[in-house]
């Protein structure tokens, strides 16, 4: 018994590390885990996002994200907000997928 619970936990495990990060944009910020300002300037944002067509390729939480239309099988929801100093994290959408990344480190922990 011990062993085929091992084995479901690394399966699960395993499943979860190779997932697309799926993100679920909220209209309520009460209901997200992450406050979101998008800026217009790649270099004063936390991270630079690719917005993905394909969820199934993406690496977790290097700037890729699929968005999904069902919050329950999201990885994190999050809200789009116009203040900038109330948010928990600054993004800025790029069109290359190959130039995404986190520029402030310190705020990974946000997407885990």
């Amino acid at each position: 018994m011990k062993k085929i619970f091992s084995l479901l936990a690394f399966i699960f495990f395993v499943c979860k590390l190779s997932s697309a990060q799926l993100i679920y944009s909220s209209g309520d910020k009460y209901n997200a885990d992450i406050l979101v300002y998008v800026t217009n300037n790649r270099y004063n944002c936390d991270l630079v996002v690719f917005k993905s067509k394909d969820k199934y390729n993406l690496g977790n939480n290097k700037g890729h994200w699929y968005f999904s239309d069902n919050k329950y099988n999201s990885d994190k929801i999050i809200y789009f907000t116009e203040d900038k100093y109330n948010c928990d994290l600054i993004i800025y959408f790029t069109e290359d997928k190959y130039n995404t990344g986190w520029k402030k480190a310190s705020k990974k922990h946000l997407l885990y």
